[in-house]
């Protein structure tokens, strides 16, 4: 088919945007997903693994936030860096960073949440093994984060999933600036809006190859960890 044949011409050929692109996509998915997996994780191990009065209200919270409107959490972050903004002084508005910042608001949730669920199985088992053991809290921490460290890598590649698939948030704090803030689904869109359908389909297989090559390769790697 025609897209198909265009888009492995974007994708082999010596397109000086599309390689931009393409470059500000992975450095914006990649750098967003890493702080949100820092963040997530951390906290959804800590609101899993332990029992504590307001567990119900932080973990309907966390749920409650994975669902977040992706142009909410860009009119706060907008609103934030605006030049009439709190944080307006530091001119981060329509720049890659102004774009993660949004991302990580969306991703940390998830992530968070995923992690927590997923603790919570065997958090209480794993609980008093260590209270046997006279094991610390700090320990135990670090023993959970070891033990579950498969499942971890599938929740991370769910948020970088969401990272490299947002539209509305990046569109909104970053502009969709040629070889500046635009990116794989900016730029799909922006196709699609001028009627150049035919493109737009090219580069959303380029988009997918791209994740496609990304997610095997951490797939092998999880295979690779599940044999330690």
């Amino acid at each position: 088919m025609e897209f198909i044949r265009t888009a492995l011409n974007l994708l082999f050929g010596a397109n000086p945007e599309l390689r931009q692109i393409i470059g500000v996509t992975l450095r914006m998915s990649m750098f967003s997903t890493l702080i949100s997996a820092l963040l997530g994780i951390p906290i959804g191990v800590w609101v899993g693994g332990n029992e504590f009065k307001l567990k119900g209200w932080v973990t309907r919270l966390m749920n409650t936030l994975m669902g977040i409107p992706p142009v909410v959490g860009g009119l706060v972050v907008y609103l934030l860096l605006s030049r009439s903004g709190p944080l307006g002084s530091l001119k981060l508005l329509y720049t890659v960073t102004a774009m993660v910042i949004a991302q990580v608001i969306l991703i940390t949730p998830i992530i968070a949440s995923m992690t927590a669920n997923v603790v919570s199985i065997r958090a209480n088992s794993i609980r008093e093994t260590c209270h046997g053991l006279g094991i610390g809290n700090h320990q135990r921490m670090r023993l959970m984060l070891a033990e579950f460290r498969v499942p971890f890598i599938s929740i991370v590649l769910a948020g970088f999933g969401r990272a490299i698939a947002e539209v509305g948030a990046i569109q909104m704090v970053g502009g969709n600036i040629q070889f500046k803030t635009r990116v794989m689904t900016t730029a799909i869109m922006m196709q699609s809006n001028m009627g150049h359908f035919e493109l737009a389909v090219a580069l959303g297989v380029v988009l997918l190859l791209i994740s496609f090559a990304i997610n095997s390769f951490v797939y092998r790697l999880q295979k690779g960890w599940q044999g330690v």
